[in-house]
């Protein structure tokens, strides 16, 4: 019930002005810096299929570049969907004071103005997040070939473990400090799994993950809230 009613809560807020606000510049930026990566990514490969290729003891191999070109279209299609949810969760992690100051002022406009997370500390914790993610998610593409039919379980229970386990720590240090928001965390481990889960699901979905972290942010901060209120 905690989960679902954080989880409408932070859905309930999106016509806010300021929640609104912090949404459309983590969208945007989010798509800028797909393009950014998708337009680095193709410029190597055409780099790479400029010349006619020559390999050793066989010479030169005019398909290749073919090949290279044609995966250079491919990559086009499939950057976007595999980095789409890490970046956007970066992305997250550096709007997260926004986002949880939004649902404060909102629903817990009592509580004294929470401790403020420096921008490099935030950059750095989201930029590390990012590279959890996209190692984790690789490392699952054995595990998903292996249990093909168990594949979307296996990606909703890991990033949700992951979601949860990030935005549930980013939301509470506000106001416990990074040591005693784990602690937390450890407590209702399984509650935070189950949201991250449900936060994950959704993330499966081209363009509607570049909404999910936002709001998953959001969540995190009601279910913070609620959670630490059981413990007072």
């Amino acid at each position: 019930m905690i989960i679902l009613n954080a989880f409408f809560a932070a859905l309930g807020q999106i016509g806010d002005p300021k929640f609104r606000s912090v949404l459309l510049r983590g969208i945007g930026l989010t798509i800028l810096l797909l393009i950014v990566a998708c337009a680095v990514a193709i410029w190597f490969i055409n780099m790479l299929s400029g010349n006619e290729i020559s390999l050793p003891f066989i010479g030169a191999v005019p398909w290749l570049n073919d090949v290279l070109n044609y995966s250079g279209i491919l990559l086009a299609l499939v950057l976007p969907v595999f980095l789409m949810m890490p970046v956007a969760s970066a992305i997250t992690s550096i709007f997260l004071e926004d986002v949880a100051q939004a649902v404060e002022d909102k629903h817990y406009s009592s509580l004294p103005r929470a401790h403020k997370i420096p921008f490099g500390e935030a950059l750095l914790d989201g930029l590390s997040f990012t590279g959890v993610l996209i190692v984790a998610n690789l490392l699952a593409l054995i595990l998903y070939a292996i249990f093909t039919p168990f594949a979307p379980f296996i990606f909703w229970g890991m990033n949700g473990f992951l979601l949860g386990r990030e935005y549930f720590t980013l939301a509470a240090m506000r106001r416990l400090g990074r040591e005693n928001a784990r602690k937390l965390r450890a407590k209702h481990s399984t509650t935070i799994w189950l949201a991250g889960t449900l936060m994950a699901i959704p993330l499966s979905v081209p363009l509607v993950n570049l909404v999910i972290p936002i709001i998953g942010v959001a969540t995190f901060t009601h279910i913070y809230h609620r959670l630490s209120g059981l413990n007072s």
